[in-house]
């Protein structure tokens, strides 16, 4: 699998709300930063717990979720993906619209590919609307 195939496969199953797919494309000891989080996860596990938390508390779910001006940089076995990312999720029943930038740090795992980071920031050209 190509690095711009695995990077589809990802955005593919976060758009369709398939998280077990999602956290899939991820290493165990992967790190994320989030402009709305304050402080890095260390790992997918705490990723996927403060996501269980998302659902159970706010009913967050994925409407859809398209990316553009995407770029991947192979530099050997490491990849760095970088998109724009427009999101359209419901939490606590309302529906929202975000419009971020995202970089995933990809690294060769044999055939395929296995994301062991993510930094997440709003787009500056974009408000968000609720």
């Amino acid at each position: 699998m190509t690095a711009r195939e695995f990077a589809d496969s990802l955005v593919t199953a976060f758009a369709k709300g398939d998280t077990a797919g999602y956290f899939a494309h991820f290493h165990p000891d992967a790190t994320f930063l989030f402009h709305d989080v304050p402080e890095r996860m260390e790992s997918r596990a705490a990723y996927e717990k403060l996501w269980a938390a998302w659902v159970e508390e706010a009913g967050l779910r994925i409407r859809a979720c398209t990316s553009s001006n995407a770029r991947i940089q192979q530099h050997g076995d490491l990849a760095v993906f970088s998109h724009d990312v427009h999101t359209v999720r419901e939490v606590d029943g309302m529906t929202e619209d975000l419009r971020e930038r995202e970089t995933i740090v990809m690294q060769r795992d044999g055939d395929t590919w296995t994301c062991i980071h993510e930094h997440l920031s709003p787009d500056p050209t974009h408000a968000a609307t609720t």
